[in-house]
């Protein structure tokens, strides 16, 4: 791929995804180019449904793995919830209501079992030659390899406050920014820039060059 663009938590903002997909093409140029979306699509904001039907639209139009989507933190919610209904309040405190609107539906047994299978399907991290992606870190404790899944869905401080090389930079989200733009560090990026709290949606745009943005895209209200 010639260019990589990982784009930022979008929490139901399918307006500021559209366009930034626009902007995205307009950069890309009809170069061939990769999208990394780094997971929480859903709850907050107001159209989860359209925000999921994008991205589901995308991986089935271009080739095999020019669209990756990770897994959040609010996926693994919603799943949580699909295998355990007491855990319903807990996801509806965290915006599962907008979710349930933006579909339609009164619980989480009503959405289509096709989409839940494909949230469940989708991974909690990704590699190329000169980043990891995930949605909200890695344990510095631990080796990249033996990583667990809810470090890479949920992890906050111990992660954020380490700044450690894992010998990849971590392009991750989960943590919003409300700057304006993202968090550029030594050894991570942190494109969470809080789109559905009135900030940005993000994107860095990466080469094959060097493991730091070339650049960063947005889209604003």
């Amino acid at each position: 791929m010639e260019r990589t663009y990982a784009i930022g938590d979008i929490h139901g903002c399918d307006d500021l995804l559209r366009a930034l997909l626009d902007k995205i093409d307009a950069d890309a140029a009809g170069r061939t180019h990769r999208l990394v979306f780094l997971g929480d699509y859903i709850d907050r904001g107001p159209d989860s449904a359209g925000v999921l039907t994008r991205l589901r639209r995308l991986q089935a139009e271009r080739a095999s793995g020019q669209v990756v989507c990770l897994k959040g933190n609010h996926e693994d919610m919603l799943l949580t919830v699909a295998r355990d209904r007491s855990a319903r309040d807990w996801w509806l405190d965290n915006g599962g209501g907008a979710t349930l609107r933006s579909f339609g539906v009164a619980s989480v047994a009503e959405l289509d079992t096709d989409l839940l299978g494909w949230l469940d399907d989708l991974p909690t991290a990704f590699e190329d030659d000169l980043r990891i992606y995930v949605h909200a870190g890695l344990d510095p404790r631990r080796p990249v390899a033996d990583q667990r899944d809810e470090d890479r869905l949920w992890i906050r401080d111990p992660f954020l406050r380490a700044d450690v090389d894992f010998g990849k930079c971590v392009v991750h989200g989960h943590t919003p920014r409300l700057t304006g733009g993202p968090e550029m560090r030594r050894h991570r990026v942190n494109l969470d820039t809080g789109a559905v709290y009135g900030g940005p949606l993000s994107a860095a745009v990466f080469d094959a060059a060097s493991p730091a943005p070339v650049s960063i895209i947005q889209s604003f209200r």
